[in-house]
């Protein structure tokens, strides 16, 4: 087991909050001064920019990431009156059985869990997943024990009915991708609409909005995915037409996204170069070659593999978790497919559909204050590289999920999701600040403030403070923790928990005079300038 770090913030780093003339042996020798009333446009996000991942296999019930404490342990399958173990399969292909674990559908009328989906919204609610490629659509009153041959799992019609009511419900219109495993191609290999159409429309017949599909999820691991034995770039790129014609006749409102690929980068981390255990990959450059009619670039983002899949290699460590190079390999990620995007797709927008600290359910300390370093760096760094929409994996289920999965308790990476929901608008702007080892500045319009600018601080470096000066007085929003590996966070030094009834805790920023701004070591800090005149951002 990877040593966790553990450092406390003491109470003189916490008096970071407040304006310091003087700088002490642990602070940078130069502070370099912000302008936010002159920041320039570089690029703006879609309003739903920040969102998050709903497993269908969340939806249906079914096998999931097995928690680390349960890891080795044989757990008994469920009862006959709950869903059948077999409705979502026991793994996807060429995966450990014994990493997975039973769990019952997501109780998707939850008032908690539904009150902090509302919060991030407006968002987009991605339905869709490995296991989403073999799932069946059972349009009956009576919906088959189990799965018809070919599929993997049963979705059934209140199953859906109650995603459908859940995304509306919150303010998060449908992302998912099509079924696309054996059981819906006919005698020649070739995928037919048949299920997608059935689902689609019931779909619109009980007022759920499809905003955007992918054809598969990951075709780059296509096999792992249920697509039939062979299955080849070839095979996908004539699919892909079929689903295009398809989509664009019977439902041209919905935008369609591809290819969704996973895992590639010009880095040996990457964890689908070189193969991905003894899977075939299907590269993104074959596999975008037939996807030109697409509304975005589509893709997959994971640093590592997480801990649970040490078998495969490319592992990271809780130590390297605010270190350039990992924060960095969101560039990569996104550099290796803008290559593949400029020939393919040139001029169309980038969706990362999903990301995450780590593949295979996330790292242990997922779900702790170390992880909200890299999940607002991701936020920041992409907004500004033509990505219109984070959609992270995922609100709920397993380490690396938004909120606690048996509580619904929010995680740190939720308080730092709703800061970011409630602060930053959709105009992105050059801070004027060269991101450096142990700190990083993002700026964005002053979400809901005509002429006011917002900005994001992440100092990285666990033991030296960092200044910054700013010439205009600003509210500040500081988010510190006892130690990294907490997964309970302070906001300017209250600890952040729900109230009565589940009521969201008043989230105020710090008076702030201009002049030079401390930043403690190991903590976020949001700025917001209202009175910044920024005409970018009237």
């Amino acid at each position: 087991m990877i040593q966790l770090w553990k450092i406390p913030i003491t109470a003189v780093a916490l008096t970071a909050m407040a304006v310091m003339p003087h700088l002490t042996q642990a602070q940078d020798l130069t502070s370099v001064q912000l302008a936010p009333g002159t920041m320039k446009r570089v690029g703006t996000i879609d309003e739903r920019y920040q969102s998050y991942n709903v497993e269908m296999l969340e939806v249906t019930g079914g096998k999931f990431w097995k928690p680390y404490k349960e890891i080795g342990k044989t757990t008994a399958p469920p009862s006959a009156a709950s869903s059948s173990e077999t409705q979502s399969g026991d793994a996807p292909s060429g995966m450990d059985p014994g990493l997975y674990q039973y769990r019952p559908p997501l109780d998707l009328t939850n008032k908690r869990l539904r009150a902090m989906a509302k919060a991030l919204g407006p968002a987009y609610m991605r339905i869709s997943g490995t296991w989403a490629n073999t799932t069946y659509f059972a349009d009956t009153d009576t919906p088959p024990k189990d799965p018809p041959q070919g599929y993997g799992g049963v979705l059934t019609r209140q199953q859906w009915l109650a995603g459908i009511d859940f995304s509306r419900a919150v303010d998060a219109p449908i992302v998912t991708s099509m079924p696309t495993g054996v059981g819906t191609r006919g005698a020649d290999g070739v995928w037919q609409p048949d299920q997608a159409r059935r689902w689609l429309a019931f779909t619109k017949a009980n007022g759920g909005t499809v905003a955007a599909v992918e054809y598969m999820n990951e075709p780059t691991m296509a096999s792992m995915g249920g697509a039939p034995q062979g299955y080849d770039a070839v095979a996908y790129g004539r699919d892909f037409r079929v689903f295009d014609a398809f989509m664009r006749k019977e439902y041209p409102g919905t935008k369609l996204l591809a290819p969704g690929s996973v895992g590639e980068a010009n880095a040996d981390w990457a964890v689908a170069m070189g193969g991905y255990g003894n899977q075939k990959v299907l590269p993104a450059a074959e596999l975008a070659a037939s996807t030109g009619d697409a509304d975005a670039f589509s893709y997959h983002h994971y640093g590592a593999a997480s801990q649970r899949c040490k078998v495969m290699g490319h592992q990271t460590s809780a130590d390297q978790a605010l270190s350039e190079d990992w924060l960095g390999r969101t560039d990569q990620t996104l550099a290796y497919y803008r290559g593949i995007r400029d020939k393919a797709m040139p001029g169309k927008p980038f969706w990362n559909t999903e990301t995450a600290d780590a593949a295979c359910g996330g790292n242990p300390w997922a779900g702790t204050f170390l992880d909200t370093f890299r999940y607002l760096d991701q936020l920041g760094r992409l907004a500004r590289q033509d990505v219109n929409v984070i959609i992270h994996n995922t609100l709920v289920a397993s380490d690396y999920g938004l909120l606690d999965e048996n509580s619904f308790e929010p995680k740190p990476n939720f308080w730092g999701a709703l800061l970011w929901r409630r602060l930053m608008g959709t105009t992105v702007l050059d801070p004027g600040f060269a991101n450096r080892a142990g700190m990083h500045v993002y700026a964005q319009c002053l979400r809901g403030v005509p002429g006011g600018v917002a900005m994001l601080v992440l100092n990285t470096d666990r033991k030296k403070t960092s200044s910054l000066i700013l010439p205009a007085a600003a509210n500040r929003y500081t988010l510190t923790a006892a130690s990294l590996t907490d997964k309970t966070v302070s906001l300017n030094r209250t600890p952040l928990q729900l109230g009565a009834n589940d009521a969201l805790p008043v989230m105020k920023g710090s008076a702030t005079a201009a002049g030079e701004l401390t930043f403690a070591p190991a903590s976020i800090t949001f700025l917001t300038v209202p009175s910044a005149k920024n005409e970018t951002c009237r």
